[in-house]
């Protein structure tokens, strides 16, 4: 796209489904988020093809579809020593392609006061709307004071944290799991979170395995706590975690891939063949998202 070509907004009636889980895998200089053992032992545990599409790629991907995507890297280089995918490069594929990315972000929360500093410059210059944390892979643990600068940032800034929860793919089948633990994932450290910060949307992403009924219990209790289902085919889904995605949680379930280990093709095959019942079917793939990031208004 040149920038004498016009701009496509988000139009939401336009739109089937909106991703709010997909992953930046790759820079523009080809360098990944993960070192080269975690990669390997993530695409070996997911069978997942083409794993490191460029932001060019999954905004093609997506508008094929008629879907929108919310995007982000992992910025876990205080655990890992590998520098994350730029936030400021999704920020711009989001610019180039307004009609399909919705550009969120990671702050290591190792980085303390430097970090709330960088939400500030990304919401208010980029227009990210949201931060993404994987508490194994950057090795915290979610109610650790030490992120509560970056927490205060994003609720001042009006933007959405979207925490990992449950088991993780990354470093699964390799030696000691790659040294990543997954004590740091259980949803009831979230939930502190949630109590502290109640301006602050948040998104439990993932089937919680095996902590799911602390995730739903997280999810009914605290009002901006909403879950996404990526991750995970349906088909696997907790039967509790479809009970409540078709009745206390209807408004609070969020569709999502983790695409590019799982693909939005396979996730929504697999989907259609859960008993959702057919009033609720929309919500999770599109009107519950639209209406946290603030979408509803737009035609």
């Amino acid at each position: 796209m040149t920038p004498q070509e016009p701009y496509r907004r988000l139009r939401l009636d336009e739109l089937v489904a909106i991703d709010v889980h997909t992953h930046a895998e790759v820079s523009a200089a080809g360098q990944g988020s993960l070192s080269a053992e975690l990669d390997a032992a993530a695409g070996a545990y997911f069978h997942a093809d083409h794993r490191r599409p460029t932001l060019s790629e999954i905004a093609d991907h997506y508008r094929e579809r008629r879907m929108a995507c919310v995007v982000f890297t992992v910025d876990a280089e205080a655990a890992t020593g590998t520098p994350a995918v730029p936030n400021e490069e999704v920020a711009e594929a989001a610019r180039l392609n307004p009609d399909v990315i919705i550009p969120f972000a990671s702050i290591d929360p190792h980085k303390g006061r430097a970090g709330a500093r960088q939400v500030r410059r990304l919401v208010e210059e980029f227009g990210v709307r949201g931060f993404k944390f994987h508490p194994n892979v950057q090795a915290f643990h979610p109610n650790d004071r030490l992120a509560y600068p970056l927490y205060e940032a994003i609720e001042e800034a009006g933007a959405i944290a979207v925490f990992h929860t449950g088991q993780t793919g990354i470093g699964a089948g390799a030696p000691g799991g790659g040294g990543i633990r997954l004590k740091y994932s259980n949803p009831m450290l979230v939930d502190d979170v949630a109590a502290d910060f109640p301006g602050m949307p948040i998104i439990l992403a993932h089937p919680s395995f095996p902590w799911q009924d602390e995730a739903l219990a997280v999810a009914t209790h605290k009002p901006q706590v909403y879950i996404d289902l990526s991750g995970w085919s349906p088909k696997y889904f907790p039967p509790q975690l479809v009970k409540y995605a078709n009745s206390l949680l209807q408004d609070k379930v969020l569709f999502g891939s983790d695409y590019p280990l799982i693909s939005p093709d396979r996730w929504l095959a697999d989907f259609a063949q859960l008993p959702i019942k057919d009033e609720v079917r929309p919500k999770i793939l599109k009107d519950n998202a639209a209406r946290l990031l603030g979408l509803d208004g737009q035609k």
